[in-house]
């Protein structure tokens, strides 16, 4: 099956993408690809993120990106973040109307998430934040 990739983008040093840490989204899916040496992908469907936020300190403001934080319901990755990425704005605002029109066209409602921010999410968080 071809992937239709609605967006792509990687981690920036300043202004400049030159890091291993690839983002996409593509079929209804965000995937996380870190390394060179030894690779990683994570992949989460859009409709199980929970909560989205997005960070930007006043390097990011003067270099255009930011870093969009995700509270998944998926146990393996519990939070997601996207660090250091062009226009993260419009790509935060993107993605919370990618994650209702999906949640909509499942028939996902409020209820049906309650609970799920609890676990390991919480003890992950700060860990994963504080990496920059």
């Amino acid at each position: 099956m071809a992937q239709e990739v609605i967006w792509e983008d990687r981690k920036h040093i300043l202004w400049f993408g030159i890091s291993f840490d690839r983002y996409r989204i593509a079929n209804g899916r965000i995937y996380c690809r870190h390394g060179l040496i030894r690779q990683q992908e994570h992949e989460c469907l859009i409709y199980r993120i929970l909560d989205i936020s997005l960070e930007r300190t006043l390097l990011n403001r003067i270099c255009g990106t930011g870093t969009i934080i995700m509270r998944t319901r998926d146990a393996s990755d519990a939070v997601l973040v996207l660090r250091n990425i062009k226009n993260s704005q419009q790509v935060k605002d993107m993605l919370s109307e990618m994650i209702e029109q999906e949640k909509e066209a499942k028939g996902i409602v409020g209820r049906d998430m309650y609970g799920s921010s609890r676990g390991p999410a919480n003890q992950y968080y700060d860990e994963l934040t504080d990496e920059d």
